[in-house]
């Protein structure tokens, strides 16, 4: 409800625009070659439609939809390219029913988040649910509650200060398997959403750029991070900083900055845990996956050919010069990089080191 107070729809939108630009700063002033900066300017068109989408379009925690916070042109916080992944606004104040599809994805997930990327940059968790912990029938479908008190069955709980609810798809080889079909509804739903108005539609640009700045701010500050401490390397055992930015609790996160002269290449090496999978990617400075549609930025525990001994050796380079597992780096000389093992016995270390080729 607007009040006389509130400021009009031409101070909300240059507000909005000033504040935009203020956001995009650190960005714009990182040093950066040529292709890094149109990519720089590219991630953040990005963040401000995802920002939109987030804390606009579908911001109304009584009539919530799933969208995609990140797919393959919208990429935040190295995105992991065999996901499906779908975002939903919710509020603790109310309760909420997931339905569904099990699909044939190998490994699905659900969870609620305080999101807070606007504030402080981070995400904690405060629920999360696996799919092979839940009762789903014979024909596949499957219903969740979603709510602060326990419940019988399938339940994600909520905490006082959720505010999303994020499931995770992870394919193995995305064009033999079949994605979940999910949906939400808020159980103490009116009949119709309110109409919006100049406070609400005023709050919700204010949220987005203050989006666009915590997130760009966020993954820029590990970036630099794991450039000084993990340059070609992949050993970062200390969890907590994922998990404060919503990393999945059933992951184990090796992130790590590679950076390769003409005519070299980054060897990886590694023994296989048992786990529920794996997979490394390669990114770019702004911690986006690189263009996994057209590049083979990336490979998993389904991709990847293995060695004799049952370890695998994934080359990242420029070129491929007949190597197994070669990631490709799409023409750029650096950026971040991550290794995944989702549900693992142990955490094994990857050598890594840099040869001429």
């Amino acid at each position: 409800m607007s009040n006389s107070n509130s400021p009009t729809a031409e101070e909300s939108w240059k507000q909005f625009c000033k504040t935009l630009e203020e956001a995009g700063e650190r960005v714009l002033a990182e040093p950066a070659s040529e292709r890094e900066q149109a990519e720089g300017l590219r991630y953040l068109t990005r963040l401000l439609r995802i920002g939109l989408e987030m804390h606009l379009e579908h911001s109304d925690p009584l009539f919530p939809v799933f969208y995609q916070a990140s797919h393959t042109t919208g990429k935040i916080g190295s995105d992991n390219p065999d996901n499906y992944y779908q975002n939903a606004t919710i509020n603790s104040d109310y309760s909420y029913k997931v339905s569904g599809q099990r699909g044939s994805v190998p490994i699905l997930s659900f969870g609620t988040k305080a999101n807070r990327y606007a504030v402080d940059g981070t995400m904690a968790s405060t629920g999360e649910l696996d799919s092979l912990d839940m009762e789903i029938n014979a024909d596949g479908s499957f219903e969740i509650i979603v709510s602060k008190e326990k419940q019988d069955g399938n339940w994600l709980p909520l905490a006082d200060d959720s505010s999303m609810l994020i499931v995770r798809q992870t394919f193995i080889e995305r064009n033999k398997e079949t994605k979940a079909e999910v949906s939400i509804e808020c159980l103490q739903a009116p009949s119709h959403p309110q109409a919006t108005d100049l406070e609400t539609t005023n709050a919700a640009l204010s949220r987005t750029t203050a989006f666009v700045g915590g997130t760009a701010n966020t993954f820029l500050d590990w970036a630099q991070l794991f450039k000084r401490e993990q340059l070609n390397q992949l050993a970062t055992k200390d969890q907590r900083l994922f998990f404060r930015a919503g990393g999945d609790p059933t992951i184990f996160y090796l992130h790590g900055w590679w950076e390769l002269q003409e005519k070299q290449a980054l060897t990886i090496h590694s023994t296989i845990p048992e786990c529920e999978g794996w997979n490394f990617q390669i990114n770019n400075l702004w911690m986006e996956s690189l263009d996994y549609r057209y590049h083979t930025i990336h490979t998993n525990n389904g991709l990847a050919e293995l060695n004799e001994d049952g370890t695998v050796t994934v080359v990242v380079a420029a070129k491929d010069n007949g190597y197994k597992n070669w990631i490709d780096t799409s023409g750029l000389t650096r950026g971040t990089m991550l290794w995944r093992w989702t549900n693992a016995k142990d955490h094994p270390l990857p050598e890594t080191g840099v040869i001429d080729v």
